[in-house]
């Protein structure tokens, strides 16, 4: 069945803004790494827009070179002076004070909403969104609503998200491909059979045969590997082949849902004690300004090992009684 609505729109749209991020760079003659980096950011809005018009190993390659660029520092973020912007942003804090989070809000609220509905609707013979899409696409258009809320609770011009945006993302710089990448690494591995001999060397030096070692053995796993990759979704795919599904379904009659579940929660649990999740942990250094680049991660360790504790017994006593 036809849809109206395709995941492609909206990586068409991500694309299209990315480009324009790519165009303003090359603009600015005052950037450090000017062409590297409008050439960095090009390449990456380049691969949202064709990426299914384009052969994957011209994608590979193009990828190639945005890791090139960014491992020799030619990826790098124009400086901004904060003096009257500070105080702007503080003053606005004031003003609206709790309306600023009526977009964030909306994101979640709008997202559900349309996980349950967009997939009914049709107009003639087509649905507007097919089912396999639909949670990704209602994602996609939360965020264009909650754009078009921000814009009349804060009264700001068209061009300021624009100008942000595009502070943000260069700042977040070359880690804005780390969740992407690990992930697809995450995959490779699996296809390598490494899932298959981590499974082999539980079964070799740990008695598996009982469910807690078989749960204790998941959640480490899980939170170790990500620790390692930086990503749980990378950590997932290894992890869940090579001990979850043989050793706590397969052997001990776990219910998959309840272990795929606590099994991410465990992934979580690492991201939090990893600088290797650069995107969630380093980057907010960064933005913030401070000394210490690891300075969440520190902060993080005691959360992660206590939700860590926490989600492995927890997982215990629901995943063998339901």
């Amino acid at each position: 069945m036809k849809s109206l609505v395709h995941m492609n729109d909206l990586y068409a749209l991500i694309g299209l803004i990315v480009a324009m991020i790519a165009i303003q760079v090359a603009l600015n003659k005052k950037h450090p790494t000017r062409w590297t980096s409008a050439l960095f950011w090009g390449i990456f809005a380049f691969t949202f827009i064709a990426g299914d018009f384009v052969p994957p190993l011209i994608i590979g390659y193009l990828v190639i070179v945005m890791v090139i660029l960014a491992a020799l520092g030619r990826v790098k973020a124009p400086s901004h002076s904060e003096g009257s912007g500070k105080d702007e942003r503080i003053h606005l804090a004031q003003r609206l004070k709790w309306k600023i989070f009526i977009p964030a809000l909306a994101i979640p609220v709008v997202t559900v909403i349309g996980t349950l509905t967009l997939d009914r609707l049709k107009w003639g013979s087509a649905v507007l969104v097919k089912k396999e899409d639909v949670t990704l696409v209602s994602l996609g258009l939360a965020t264009i609503i909650a754009f078009a809320i921000a814009l009349y609770v804060t009264k700001a011009k068209m061009n300021v998200p624009f100008q942000e945006g595009s502070k943000l993302l260069q700042a977040v710089g070359w880690a804005v491909l780390l969740p992407q990448m690990l992930a697809a690494l995450g995959g490779i591995f699996d296809k390598a059979g490494v899932g298959n001999a981590v499974s082999h060397l539980v079964k070799g030096y740990l008695p598996a045969d009982n469910g807690f070692v078989a749960v204790v053995a998941y959640c480490v796993g899980m939170t170790l590997f990500t620790m390692v990759m930086g990503n749980a979704f990378a950590a997932f795919a290894v992890i869940t082949g090579g001990i979850g599904l043989p050793l706590i379904v397969h052997a001990h009659g776990g219910n998959p849902a309840i272990m795929a579940a606590l099994g991410m929660f465990s992934g979580y649990c690492g991201t939090l004690m990893t600088p290797m999740a650069a995107n969630f942990n380093i980057v907010p250094a960064m933005l913030l300004n401070l000394d210490d680049q690891n300075a969440v991660v520190k902060k993080q360790i005691p959360t992660g090992i206590a939700l860590f504790l926490v989600n492995m017994f927890l997982m215990y006593f629901l995943v063998y009684r339901f």
